[in-house]
């Protein structure tokens, strides 16, 4: 037969093939599409989207990361509900395991008059038996009751931190409770005074570590207040409390309320204590504030049940007397008004003038008091003076008094009354003349108002007009015992000397090494905030002058700028860069030109601080913009990098 017979069978053979293949090829791509959907369905339902499926022929290949071996299985049984369990391919990986995460150690301790307990969770690597030890010693006589469990996980890195500071803190506080934790310190404890409340609380928040959330809960017993005193006053300066006493938190919030009320701004305090001589107190104090307010200034004074109510100068007749008449009727039963109608006073405060007499009591910032004036006879001048000497020192005092026998009577007490309110300024005066007594100065004493004022109010009775000018200034509170400004220079300089502030090479960039003195600064400045200092920046004497400067500018600004982020206030702060000038070693050795790269603190004088304010030293006016120009033309130079 020839070829030509077979060819169309041949070719009818091949198509058949051909159909065949592809029938069967899309006969198995529809099988593995449609596995393929079923399975992924199938999952998708069960809660296992994690997994991807892929169909390669009759073989279902499972993969992806299943949260445990348990859902790995189900994952597999589910999809074998679909398709035959012999087709399914496990390529699935199980996730590795979550950490397990430590637990948050902690401890509670108390403290009282029985006993310290402690109560908490430690880390197995603490030494306890140091830590107890140490509360034992504190303890003396009393029980220690440990009842701290441990675990064994790595301890926090704050926690040896936390742990020390909660242990001396506790030295502090005999009735207490301390929760320490790593991140965070909780004291609560009470204090013996309302001073010592203050004390201790400025001490902890000057002390505290900047890596835990320190806070503080101290309570004082209330004080008893005698003679229960008031003093509100609306005047030039506004209105405001010098004195202000009450017994219940509600019984604040009335008065304080008042007092807002009559124009008050911004916040005041108002001391809860013991010794209310009515409990009409609050209802006396809100209706003598209106009062006043509708008079539109002078001060009323409730000291007890005694209540003094001075007018402005000038108010008119009618209106003083209406406004008495309305108060003395509103008054409770059991307090008594006693109100005066100044006439103008002027203080002259030289006790020589032709007007009213007058004594004068003057305190320096230095300590020394100066009595002069008029006193009525021999034997109140050596008991003035001695009473001087025995508050003030007997070399602090110089009295140049002279007798005067015309004096009102009373005269005597008035004097006495008047150095012991002396006694709570820092520096300021004492003027005192027959309707009228003037207190002006400074103090480090946030209460130094209100216990002027109780005095004033018991010594000179209801019928007497004094007025308080007395300032508080934070850095003259011995209780806070701030620095001085120049013990702030000097403990900055002192954090300088052991690691000074570097940087990056012919930059300003403060290098990562630098982070802990600028730290620590910061941690100072807290403290020095009210003192004017200027920043000054220094280089070798490599490269050019102008561009070290500017360099030394740059770098003086940058370390301003770090303690402003670290939230000091640097409204005191000036920058100002030296460049090469005042070597402090020699430069011609790389140890003196190191010596000489340097940051310094600096206190700046009254006159220095008016010259920084204007923005440059008038003497230095003409050189500077000589070099500013100079500065533009040589701006495309760059300054020697090591400077």
């Amino acid at each position: 037969m020839s070829v030509r017979k077979f060819t169309p069978a041949l070719i009818a053979i091949g198509l058949a093939v051909t159909l065949a293949t592809v029938t069967s090829i899309i006969a198995v791509s529809a099988i593995e599409a449609r596995s393929q959907q079923d399975v992924r369905r199938v999952l998708e339902l069960n809660g296992h989207d994690w997994v991807t499926v892929e169909v390669d022929g009759l073989q279902v290949q499972m993969t992806g990361a299943a949260p445990d071996e348990a859902t790995r299985f189900r994952a597999l049984r589910v999809a074998g509900t679909v398709v035959d369990a012999a087709r399914v391919i496990d390529m699935m990986d199980v996730a590795d395991p979550d950490p397990i995460v430590p637990p948050r150690f902690s401890i509670e301790i108390l403290r009282n008059d029985d006993g310290i307990s402690l109560i908490g969770l430690i880390p197995a690597t603490m030494d306890r038996e140091a830590a107890v030890k140490r509360i034992t010693d504190l303890a003396g006589d009393t029980e220690v009751t440990d009842l701290m469990e441990v675990a064994d996980y790595p301890p926090p890195a704050e926690w040896e931190t936390a742990l020390e500071f909660g242990l001396e803190a506790l030295v502090k506080l005999p009735r207490s409770k301390i929760s320490i934790a790593a991140d965070r310190i909780h004291l609560k404890a009470i204090s013996d005074s309302t001073t010592e409340k203050r004390r201790l609380e400025a001490e902890f928040a000057r002390n505290a570590p900047d890596t835990l959330a320190v806070t503080v809960d101290i309570t004082a017993p209330r004080p008893v207040i005698t003679p229960f005193t008031l003093r509100f006053l609306i005047d030039e300066r506004g209105a405001r409390f010098d004195a202000c006493s009450t017994d219940t938190e509600d019984g604040r919030q009335k008065i304080l309320h008042a007092a807002s009320e009559a124009g008050m701004e911004g916040k005041a305090s108002c001391t809860i204590g013991l010794g209310i001589p009515s409990p009409d107190w609050d209802e006396a104090v809100v209706t003598g504030i209106g009062k006043l307010a509708e008079l539109g200034g002078g001060s009323i004074t409730y000291s007890d049940a005694d209540v003094t109510l001075v007018a402005p100068e000038n108010t008119p007749r009618a209106t003083f007397d209406d406004i008495v008449g309305e108060l003395t009727a509103a008054l409770p039963d059991v307090f008594s008004l006693y109100a005066v109608l100044p006439e103008p006073a002027q203080i002259d405060g030289t006790g020589e003038g032709s007007g009213p007499p007058e004594f004068i009591a003057t305190l320096s910032p230095e300590g020394e008091v100066q009595l002069r004036g008029r006193i009525p006879d021999e034997r109140t001048r050596i008991a003035t003076e001695s009473f001087a000497r025995a508050s003030f020192g007997s070399g602090q005092v110089n009295g140049s008094m002279r007798l005067d026998d015309g004096l009102p009577a009373g005269w005597s007490t008035r004097v006495l009354a008047s150095l012991q309110v002396l006694g709570f300024l820092s520096n300021g005066s004492v003027v005192m003349q027959p309707d009228i007594v003037e207190i002006r100065g400074t103090t480090g004493d946030p209460e130094a108002s209100a216990e002027i004022s109780r005095i004033l109010s018991e010594k000179l009775g209801q019928a007497e007009d004094f007025r308080i000018a007395v300032s508080y200034e934070r850095q003259l509170d011995p209780v806070l015992n701030l620095p001085t400004a120049e013990e702030c220079a000097k403990q900055i300089n002192q954090v300088l000397a052991v690691r000074k502030i570097t940087f990056d090479p012919g930059s300003a960039d403060i290098d990562g090494e630098s982070r802990d003195s600028i730290g620590k600064i910061a941690e100072l400045m807290k403290d020095c905030t009210e003192f004017p200092m200027e920043i000054g920046g220094y280089t070798d004497s490599q490269g050019r002058e102008v561009m070290n400067e500017a360099l030394s500018q740059a770098r003086a600004d940058a370390v301003l700028n770090a303690l402003m982020a670290r939230r000091v206030l640097t409204s005191n702060l000036t920058a100002r860069g030296y460049g090469e000038v005042d070597p402090i070693a020699d430069n011609a050795t790389e140890e003196g030109r190191e010596a000489n790269r340097r940051i310094e603190f600096r206190l700046l004088l009254p006159e220095e601080e008016a010259a920084a304010d204007i923005g440059t030293d008038p003497a230095d006016a003409d050189a500077a913009e000589t070099e500013a120009e100079q500065a533009e033309t040589d701006q495309t130079e760059s300054p020697d990098e090591q400077n």
